[in-house]
């Protein structure tokens, strides 16, 4: 039997919301997977011109958050909040 070892700092929570993508004036829609206070899962349509850094906006939540990528796969990306 293989155990996995959680390594974040918070649990993160399974949601389905709108969210967006702000980084030097432009805007990426994506989709909030799960969500925790140190960070998130988001899908994309399409990684190509995604930084690194940006700002992760959830409209519905009114949130603003600082992020940086700790992880890309395919078409989802881990983010922890800055």
């Amino acid at each position: 039997m293989t155990m996995t070892v959680e390594k974040r700092r918070n649990a993160r929570h399974r949601v389905l919301k709108g969210g967006t993508i702000e980084f030097g004036g432009a805007a990426i829609d994506c989709t909030i997977r799960n969500l925790s206070p140190s960070g998130a899962a988001i899908e994309v349509e399409n990684q190509t011109g995604i930084p690194d850094h940006f700002t992760l906006v959830v409209p519905g939540d009114g949130l603003h958050m600082p992020c940086h990528v700790a992880w890309r796969r395919a078409l989802r990306l881990g983010l922890t909040f800055d």
